[in-house]
């Protein structure tokens, strides 16, 4: 029999990703997730187990029903205003939940989790790529949150022989070249998603978030990178704790930079369509420029990005065509 692995939010947009590339390397990912965010017909490469992050005994439940070997913890908050609007419940969710599942792991004889993090806990850049030693001082309670469980985990690490591996990615964007599963957030926002819905004559227009930034066009610049080479990474970093070796953790990006009014003429590009654009104040908690020194990974994990931003954007594009429109909970 294959080894399961307990996917936390494997019904979202990145984890059902890595359900699939876990499917595909011979695991069975069990999927515990609230249905809150994600979508039950994303679950198709493993059994469905319904439940809360902080529920103790349900997750003691699962545990004891599938027996897996390891965790991926993807149940978390994402929106950064709402950490802002609301930080009491989004701790409460982000760490409280995050604490709730490894002491679940724990008492189930479970050693080993591959967390899901961001490069938000850096903050804004002192340099640019950000490597894996760059200062972390996030701008937000989102970020706050990612950076309080990657302390917990080191914690965990050094006095109880929890070992982790933390993925710090930039921007995941993209979906299943094969149409099957894509991103969808409700509410969106998400660029790409947004700019092609803008694109599509689905929104009238696609707002630019401030145009005054010291970047090479006044807007923000990120690192965009498949949601299916994080998927890769996280069945690599999976391996990697499989195998024995120690926590750490890794960037995962591209190590190139694509300001927002090049990700609208990209789109506008792929779509032949053009669409107005709106400019508004900036939003708080928005660094300039986020971009990745994703060496470490290349390296230990032997993890190369495949796909660009015109792959990222041809297979979002497919998808919001097809597949995200007919998304129901």
């Amino acid at each position: 029999m294959s080894q399961a692995i307990l996917v936390a939010g494997g019904a979202g947009y990145i984890g059902s990703h890595t359900c699939l590339r876990l499917a595909e390397a011979g695991y069975t990912p069990v999927v515990y997730d609230n249905l809150s965010n994600g979508w039950k017909s994303f679950v198709q490469w493993g059994p469905l187990e319904v439940g809360d992050i902080n529920d103790a005994a349900r997750l003691d439940e699962v545990f004891a029903k599938h027996k897996p070997v390891a965790v991926i913890h993807f149940a978390a908050f994402i929106e950064v205003g709402f950490s802002i609007a609301e930080p009491g419940p989004f701790y409460g969710n982000n760490v409280g939940g995050a604490i709730t599942l490894i002491e679940a792991a724990r008492r189930a004889g479970v050693d080993k989790l591959v967390f899901s993090s961001t490069c938000a806990t850096y903050g804004a850049p002192v340099r640019v790529p950000m490597d894996e030693n760059h200062p972390q001082a996030p701008l937000n309670p989102y970020g706050r949150s990612k950076l309080m469980v990657e302390e917990i985990l080191r914690d965990m690490d050094r006095y109880k022989d929890f070992r982790s591996v933390v993925l710090r990615y930039f921007n995941a964007a993209g979906a299943d070249p094969e149409g099957r599963i894509g991103e969808r957030h409700e509410p969106e926002t998400h660029a790409i998603p947004l700019a092609i819905a803008a694109a599509r004559g689905e929104r009238d227009k696609f707002m630019l978030f401030g145009s005054d930034y010291d970047t090479r066009d006044g807007t923000c610049i990120r690192d965009y990178v498949h949601v299916l080479d994080l998927a890769d990474a996280h069945v690599s970093a999976l391996k990697w704790l499989l195998d024995g070796k120690q926590s750490t953790a890794f960037n995962l990006g591209t190590g190139e930079g694509t300001s927002v009014r090049e990700l609208v003429a990209a789109v506008e590009r792929r779509s032949n369509r053009h669409f107005p654009l709106e400019t508004v104040a900036r939003r708080d908690g928005d660094a300039p420029i986020m971009v990745a020194d994703s060496d470490k990974a290349r390296a230990l994990l032997g993890w190369t990005p495949r796909y660009g931003l015109d792959d990222i954007i041809q297979h979002a594009w497919a998808w919001h065509a097809n597949g995200a429109t007919t998304l129901k909970r």
